[in-house]
C-alpha cells in the first residue's frame, strides 16, 4: 500500500458496521490449511501402510521380527524371518537397564507366548517356566535344556531374578509389577534423592492420597467458576489496594528524591580548596555521584506521578471493565465451559499427533547396528523429514485451536455487546459464535495461528539448541542465544495481543485478517493509556486471583492431609495439587481476561463512532456509561432492561 493510500484511509477511515453483514474471509488461507492437514494425514497414512502402526503396538525383537505374525527374512540377520504367530508379546532380557537419556530401554527384547508372572530367580525356573508354558525367555538360538550350561547366558538370558511381569494395555510389552525396578530411572530425576526409602515414601503418599489429590483439583475447578462470577465485586477492593500500594510507593519515592537532594546540597557546602587533594577528590566524585542520582531520581518521580495522574480514569474504567466483565459470564454462562471444550480438543489433537510421531520412530527399513548388533527402523532420504513437517504440524494446529477459542469468545461478547434489545439476541450466543466462525472465519484464525507459529518454532528451536549447549558455550554466545530467545518471546506474545485483538474487529466488521489487525492497532493506539492501565492493572488482579485458587487450594490440602497421618510425605502431592489449580485458574481466568480485551475494544469503537445523540445512542453498559461520561446519555441497557 503506497503512503498516499495509507493516509487517505486514515483521513477517511472505514465506518464500523458491527454484525450488519457477513462474509467468508482469507479463504486462501484456510485451503493452504486444509492442504497442510491432507499432509499430516498422508504421514499418518504412510507410517500405517509401512508396518510402523503394527510394530508400535504388537512390538517387535531385537532382530526386526515383529511379534503375533509370520516375518519375511531381512538380509544379514541370522536370527530374522521367524514365525511369531503364538509368540504376541515383548519380553526384554533386562528391562530395568533404562537410558534416560536416550528415554528408551537399553534392553535385548524378544517376542513370547506368556508374560512371567511369577519371580524367577534360577536357570532352572527359566527352564521350567518353558516347560509348562511354552514361553521361551532367553534368545531363540539357545534351547531351553542348555539354559543352566550355556556359554552364553549372561547376555542370552534374562537378568535374574526375572521380576513379575504384566503385559501392558493394547501395547503387547512385559513390563515389571514392581516400580521398585525402575528406582534409578526414578533418581535420575529426582536428584535431591540420597536414599531410596525417601523415594518410596514420595511414591506411596501420592498413590495412597489420589482420592484427595482428585477432591483438592475438583476444588480448584469449583473455585475457578466461582471466581469468575464475584471477581467483579472484588476487583473495586483489589484495584484500590494496587492503587495505595502504588500511591505510598510513590510518596517513598518522592521522599528518597528529596533526601537524595539534600544530601546533594549538603555534599556542595562541604567541599572547598582547603581540603586535602585526595579528600578534595573524593568529594567531588560523591558530589558527582549525588547529582547524577538525583536527576535521575526526580526523572522517575515526575513519571510515576504523571502516570498516576493520567492513568486515575483509566484505573476506573478497568474496575468498570472488570464488572461488566463478570455481568457477560452471568448472561452467558456457556462461557465458562470454553476451557473444558478447548481442553478436550487440545487432548484429542495431541494424543492424534503423539501417536503418529510414535509410529514414525517404528517406521522405515530395517538397519543392524554396528556397536550392538541388533536391528533399528530408520528413515533414509526425504522421509526423514516428514519428521520437521509432523513438527510443524504440532505448533500451528495447536495455535489454531487457541485461535479458534479466542474468535468464539470475541464473537459472544461482540454479539452481546451489539445487540441493543434482548429479544434479538440469539438464544445462545455462544453456539451462534462457533457457527460463524466455522461458516466465515475459519481462513482468518488460520492465518492468525500461522503468525504466531512463524515466531514461536525459531523460539524454540533457540531454545532446545541452548539447552543442548549448555556448559558447552562460551559467554558470548549464551548472552546472544538468550537475548534472541527473550526477543522472540516478547514479539510472540506482542503479536498474540494483536490477533486476539484482530478477531474482534474480525467478529464485529467481518474483514480479513491484515485488515482487523490495522483497524484494532488504530484503536489501540489511540487509547495507549487505557490499554496499559488495563494491561497492567487488570493482569495484577487475575494475578492475585491464581494466587487467591492456589493458597485456597494449598491450604484445604494440608487440612486434608493432616487428618491423614499415615501420608508422611506430603510435598510431592501438594506440588502436584498446587500445579493442577494453577493451570485451571490460568484457563479459566485468560476467558475472563479475553472477555476484558474484547469489552474494551468495543467500547473504545462505541466512543469513537457514537455521541448518544438519537440514532447514534450508546452501545455500553450503564456501568461503562457512569465511569466515561457524567452526564447521562440513551444506551442499550435501558432498553434491554438488563444488566
Amino acid at each position: 500500500m503506497t503512503c498516499l493510500g495509507l493516509h487517505r484511509k486514515l483521513k477517511h477511515p472505514r465506518e464500523w458496521k458491527p454484525l450488519e453483514q457477513r462474509k467468508c474471509t482469507d479463504i486462501p488461507w484456510l485451503l493452504l490449511f486444509i492442504l497442510f492437514n491432507v499432509g499430516m494425514l498422508c504421514i499418518c497414512g504412510f507410517a500405517i501402510a509401512t508396518g510402523a502402526a503394527s510394530r508400535l503396538i504388537s512390538g517387535y525383537d531385537s532382530y526386526g521380527n515383529t511379534c503375533g505374525q509370520k516375518n519375511g527374512k531381512i538380509p544379514g540377520i541370522e536370527l530374522s524371518g521367524r514365525d511369531h504367530t503364538s509368540r504376541k508379546y515383548v519380553f526384554f532380557l533386562d528391562p530395568c537397564n533404562i537410558d534416560v537419556l536416550g528415554r528408551k530401554i537399553k534392553s535385548v527384547a524378544l517376542c513370547v507366548s506368556k508374560c512371567p508372572d511369577t519371580e524367577l530367580k534360577t536357570y532352572e525356573d527359566l527352564r521350567n517356566f518353558s516347560a509348562v508354558y511354552g514361553s521361551d525367555l532367553c534368545s531363540y538360538d539357545v534351547q531351553p535344556d542348555t539354559y543352566s550350561s550355556h556359554s552364553n547366558r549372561a547376555t542370552k538370558c534374562p537378568t535374574l531374578p526375572v521380576h513379575p511381569s504384566a503385559s501392558l494395555p493394547v501395547f503387547h510389552r512385559c513390563m515389571p509389577v514392581d516400580i521398585s525396578c525402575y528406582a534409578r530411572f526414578a533418581e535420575a530425576f529426582i536428584t535431591f534423592v540420597s536414599d531410596n526409602s525417601v523415594v518410596h515414601r514420595v511414591i506411596a503418599g501420592v498413590m495412597t492420597s489420589k482420592e484427595i489429590i482428585m477432591g483438592l483439583c475438583l476444588l480448584a475447578l469449583v473455585l475457578s467458576l466461582i471466581l469468575m462470577v464475584v471477581i467483579r465485586y472484588i476487583s473495586v477492593v483489589l484495584v484500590w489496594i494496587l492503587t495505595a500500594v502504588v500511591v505510598v510507593g510513590a510518596v517513598f519515592v518522592a521522599g528518597g528524591t528529596g533526601i537524595l537532594w539534600w544530601l546533594y546540597v549538603d555534599h556542595s557546602k562541604s567541599v572547598n580548596a582547603t581540603l586535602p587533594a585526595l579528600e578534595l577528590e573524593v568529594a567531588k566524585d560523591n558530589q558527582k555521584a549525588l547529582l547524577i542520582y538525583s536527576i535521575a531520581a526526580t526523572v522517575f518521580t515526575v513519571i510515576l506521578l504523571l502516570l498516576l495522574f493520567f492513568m486515575r480514569k483509566r484505573v476506573a474504567l478497568t474496575i468498570a471493565l472488570f464488572h461488566v466483565a463478570g455481568k457477560v459470564f452471568t448472561h452467558l454462562p456457556l462461557l465458562a465451559l470454553q476451557p473444558f471444550w478447548t481442553f478436550l480438543t487440545l487432548m484429542l489433537f495431541w494424543v492424534y499427533w503423539i501417536t503418529v510421531l510414535l509410529f514414525l520412530g517404528s517406521a522405515g527399513s530395517p538397519v543392524q547396528n554396528n556397536q550392538t548388533g541388533l536391528v533399528e527402523f530408520r528413515m533414509d532420504g526425504p522421509l526423514q523429514y516428514m519428521v520437521w513437517y509432523h513438527a510443524v504440524g504440532l505448533v500451528w494446529i495447536s495455535e489454531f485451536i487457541l485461535a479458534c477459542q479466542q474468535m468464539t469468545v470475541a464473537g459472544a461478547v461482540v454479539t452481546y455487546y451489539f445487540t441493543r434489545s434482548e429479544s434479538q439476541m440469539p438464544f445462545t450466543p455462544i453456539v451462534s459464535s462457533v457457527l460463524r466462525l466455522m461458516r466465515y472465519h475459519l481462513g482468518t484464525v488460520v492465518k492468525g495461528a500461522f503468525i504466531i507459529t512463524l515466531v514461536e518454532i525459531p523460539r524454540l528451536i533457540l531454545t532446545y539448541i541452548h539447552s543442548q549447549l549448555k556448559g558447552r558455550e562460551n559467554a558470548c554466545a549464551r548472552c546472544m542465544l538468550k537475548a534472541c530467545i527473550c526477543c522472540l518471546w516478547c514479539l510472540e506474545k506482542c503479536l498474540a495481543y494483536l490477533n486476539m485483538n484482530a478477531y474482534t474487529a474480525t467478529a464485529i466488521n467481518s474483514t480479513n485478517f491484515c485488515t482487523s489487525a490495522r483497524d484494532a492497532f488504530f484503536i489501540l493506539v489511540e487509547n495507549a493509556l487505557r490499554v496499559a492501565a488495563i494491561n497492567s492493572v487488570g493482569d495484577f488482579v487475575l494475578f492475585l486471583g491464581k494466587v487467591l485458587i492456589v493458597s485456597c487450594t494449598a491450604f484445604a490440602g494440608i487440612l486434608s492431609l493432616n487428618y491423614q497421618r499415615e501420608y508422611t510425605v506430603w510435598v510431592l502431592p501438594l506440588i502436584i495439587v498446587c500445579v493442577f489449580s494453577f493451570l485451571v485458574a490460568h484457563c479459566f481466568l485468560s476467558i475472563f481476561e479475553i472477555v476484558v480485551d474484547v469489552l474494551f475494544l468495543c467500547f473504545a469503537i462505541d466512543t469513537k463512532y457514537n455521541d448518544g445523540s438519537p440514532g447514534r445512542e450508546y452501545y455500553m453498559d450503564k456501568a461503562l456509561m457512569v465511569r466515561q461520561f457524567p452526564i447521562h446519555f440513551p444506551h442499550r441497557s435501558e432498553k434491554r432492561g438488563v444488566l
